[in-house]
């Protein structure tokens, strides 16, 4: 078995989804505990611009790299080949660049509880995203939201439409840059 591969067996997925919901708890307890008063409301409002600021991220990552960056987009077109396929980021490298590109430079501007209230947000983000992207491919639902997302997704996989729908959590990304389809 490789350590590092983009195709997971069923455990493997599973497992990632519940490393970040522990790390997801570990963090948001960890904050509500030892924060300290005067940073709470702070760390609050960093959580929360966190989740925020993972929506445009999701969609630039998802536009100009995913779909426009060497080897990410030939990793990422293994994907809209084979879109129920059990695809995505090794957690090795997740949590790597997770802690390298998000946490050390919260880290950097301001302390501790600053650094884990945007990750956990981030972090948070990221969740999110991956199980509305696991939903638009394999969830049968009735669920609206659900449905408006995978409908989006469907088109975005489209090879009959321009390239566009890039936000899987959220459509505003693409209305807002112009690559909204269908």
């Amino acid at each position: 078995m490789r350590l590092i591969s983009l195709e997971h067996g069923k455990w493997a997925y599973r497992a990632d989804f519940a490393l970040y919901a522990c790390a997801i708890v570990i963090l948001a307890v960890a904050l509500a505990v030892a924060t300290p008063r005067a940073e709470a409301a702070q760390a609050a409002l960093l959580v929360l611009g966190g989740v925020a600021a993972w929506s445009l991220l999701e969609y630039l990552l998802h536009r100009f790299v995913l779909h426009g960056v060497r080897p990410f987009s030939d990793w990422h077109a293994q994907h809209h080949k084979r879109p129920t396929a059990l695809i995505y980021t090794p957690t090795v490298i997740s949590a790597t660049l997770i802690f390298v590109l998000m946490f050390l430079p919260a880290l950097a501007l301001g302390n501790l509880w600053i650094g884990c209230a945007l990750t956990l947000g981030l972090v948070g983000g990221d969740f999110l995203y991956a199980i509305t992207h696991h939903a638009t491919h394999h969830w049968h639902t009735e669920n609206a939201w659900v449905r408006r997302r995978q409908r989006s997704h469907a088109v975005h996989h489209s090879t009959a439409t321009r390239a566009g729908n890039y936000g899987v959590t959220s459509g505003l990304w693409d209305r807002v840059f112009g690559s909204a389809n269908g």
